[in-house]
């Protein structure tokens, strides 16, 4: 753990971002975690340099402020402020250490390495039909009961799903099912019967 632009660094804040990192691999590999080190945290969001090549090669730069971003074979980046606050719209840690999870086989492309019980094949499916669907209800300008932000890439729907499966199950389990599912075979948790179980309902399978 490092810190950055005048943060002091406490133990209570690394035990705040290690506990949500180990329950995305719970019950899974922890060498999903492999091939990287190092976790940098902000006091709030921070700014990035971006560059885009256009179609004709022109270049883009410009800033983007983050809340967290994750580097393929380098460190998680994260704004302590979004870190410390996490709700049911929105968690930084499980967002950028599910990046982590997608990058496991040296791509961010939605689709993690799976357990070998799991069909790769149908896990994209899903996701693709899940993906496109969200697509198209913000081109709408429609209220997405899913972040937005997913909409951005597969892999941010992945990420945007999988802290939305911890965070708010029940969202993901009525809008997407098949997406529900597939996490739930991913992770080898049930958020959604934890849930109910907690509230004294009757938890459903599918």
């Amino acid at each position: 753990f490092e810190a950055a632009a005048g943060l002091e660094l406490t133990d209570a804040m690394r035990v705040h971002v290690g506990l949500q990192a180990c329950l995305l691999i719970l019950n899974l590999d922890p060498g999903y975690y492999d091939g990287w080190r190092g976790v940098v945290l902000y006091p709030g969001d921070f700014l990035v340099p971006k560059q885009h090549v256009d179609d004709t090669g022109v270049v883009h730069e410009w800033t983007e402020e983050l809340a967290g971003e994750s580097w393929e074979h380098g460190p998680v980046i994260l704004s302590w402020d979004a870190s410390r606050s996490p709700d049911e719209h929105m968690n930084i840690v499980l967002h950028e250490f599910a990046h982590k999870l997608d990058m496991r086989d040296g791509r961010a492309d939605g689709c993690p390495p799976l357990p070998a019980a799991m069909s790769s094949h149908r896990w994209r499916r899903d996701f693709r039909q899940a993906y496109e669907r969200l697509c198209d209800i913000v081109d709408r300008g429609e209220p997405a009961g899913l972040d937005p932000y997913g909409a951005e890439s597969p892999a941010e729907f992945f990420a945007v799903a999988s802290e939305t499966f911890f965070m708010n199950p029940v969202l993901i389990a009525e809008d997407f099912p098949a997406v529900y599912r597939q996490l739930r075979a991913f992770y080898g948790q049930d958020p959604l019967a934890v849930l109910r179980q907690g509230s004294g309902q009757n938890s459903i399978g599918g």
